[in-house]
């Protein structure tokens, strides 16, 4: 995974509860991949988001998987 891509996730405590948000903003990790789960494309996003970047999305994604590859490796182990 692109480490530049994964320093746009950042977790600060004074935003979003500490959550992985994306920049610092208070836009969490969690909420913007349900609205991709829910069939919101990117490019509906970013349209709805104009301060966001497709870049965002990427790394939301790419955060998501890395954090699931955790999750089964404790689960295997």
């Amino acid at each position: 995974m692109s480490a530049s891509l994964l320093d746009i996730i950042t977790v600060n405590p004074e935003i979003a509860h500490g959550n992985p948000t994306i920049r610092n903003k208070r836009y969490t990790v969690e909420g913007l991949l349900e609205f991709l789960a829910a069939g919101d494309t990117i490019e509906e996003l970013l349209k709805e988001f104009p301060d966001l970047e497709k870049e965002d999305f990427q790394a939301r994604i790419q955060y998501a998987v890395l954090k699931l590859k955790q999750k089964f490796a404790e689960i295997s182990e």
